[in-house]
């Protein structure tokens, strides 16, 4: 049976929008530990600020698992299946990096692991838009 394609389009336009929105949300949080890491200060950070991080980061991850297994039991049409399983793997290490910054916060802050975390997470992200970018184009 061919995929729809219709129904392909607007499962990764829904993929896209939850993805901001989750990003947007968890961004206060990521924000409070950027800067106690950029002042040197994370040991200001009182236990239940932690606490809140963690238990936002730990609902965000979550969040992306579910959206890793919407996007890896979607059937992608041929023309596009190279450039989707490519998004599938990208979207996995991005959710291991958010896993990483997760763990970065879980007690206390372990900057390096965060700031790696970090890094992976931009890089991942930039390979994810070239992937929607890429599925525009094709499908157009």
């Amino acid at each position: 049976m061919k995929p729809n394609l219709n129904f392909y389009l607007q499962k990764i336009n829904t993929f896209v929008q939850t993805t901001e929105e989750l990003g947007e949300g968890m961004n206060p949080f990521y924000e409070k530990v950027r800067q106690a890491i950029d002042d040197g200060r994370t040991e200001n950070l009182t236990a239940d600020e932690l606490t809140e991080v963690h238990e936002k980061f730990v609902q965000g991850v979550e969040a992306y698992r579910q959206l890793q297994e919407m996007l890896t039991g979607l059937r992608a049409p041929a023309k596009v299946m190279g450039i989707h399983k490519r998004l599938e793997k990208t979207f996995a290490k991005y959710v291991a990096a958010c896993q990483k910054m997760t763990t970065a916060v879980e007690n206390q802050v372990d900057a390096d692991s965060f700031d790696a975390s970090e890094k992976e997470q931009d890089e991942a992200t930039d390979e994810i838009t070239f992937c929607i970018q890429r599925l525009t184009q094709l499908l157009r």
